[in-house]
């Protein structure tokens, strides 16, 4: 499956992101799905126990040129009863627990969390910036491949 595949032509395809803190993985998709292809694309992200953006993850969305400063978490709740044409969950607890939106497509990222990122500040920076890198590959081949 692809983000193509379930796009309109007469409007923008509304793709939600869901993880379970909704603090880096699921803001960082969704700002780089936002920034890179904003033209065809609605994102949003929630998570399934929502805490606050992730500092790491707003620094490595910042040095790509990203700013998600003012991004919020919010709870996969708030968007029961949505239209989403795509749900991404990218990690494997959120996946295990999202509920269907009818009529949307599912697809699954399982990718690791970088807030569980041990070491030196260096090295867990550097693990956020994989999960931001490996996210911006997974959106343009999606995109791409369509």
């Amino acid at each position: 499956m692809t983000l193509e595949t379930v796009a309109d032509q007469d409007r923008k395809t509304k793709v939600l992101f869901l993880c379970t803190g909704n603090s880096c993985r699921s803001q960082m998709a969704e700002g780089l799905l936002r920034a890179e292809y904003g033209d065809k694309f609605e994102a949003f992200s929630a998570g399934t126990r929502p805490v606050a953006v992730n500092p790491r993850a707003i620094q490595v969305m910042s040095e790509a040129g990203l700013d998600i400063s003012s991004h919020r978490s919010q709870a996969l709740s708030d968007f029961y009863g949505e239209d989403m044409d795509l749900v991404v969950s990218v990690c494997d607890a959120a996946s295990a627990v999202c509920p269907d939106f009818p009529g949307s497509k599912r697809l699954h990222w399982s990718l690791p969390d970088p807030a569980e990122a041990s070491g030196t500040e260096a090295e867990i920076i550097e693990a956020f910036r994989k999960v931001r890198d490996d996210i911006r590959s997974r959106i343009r081949m999606s995109l791409a491949a369509g």
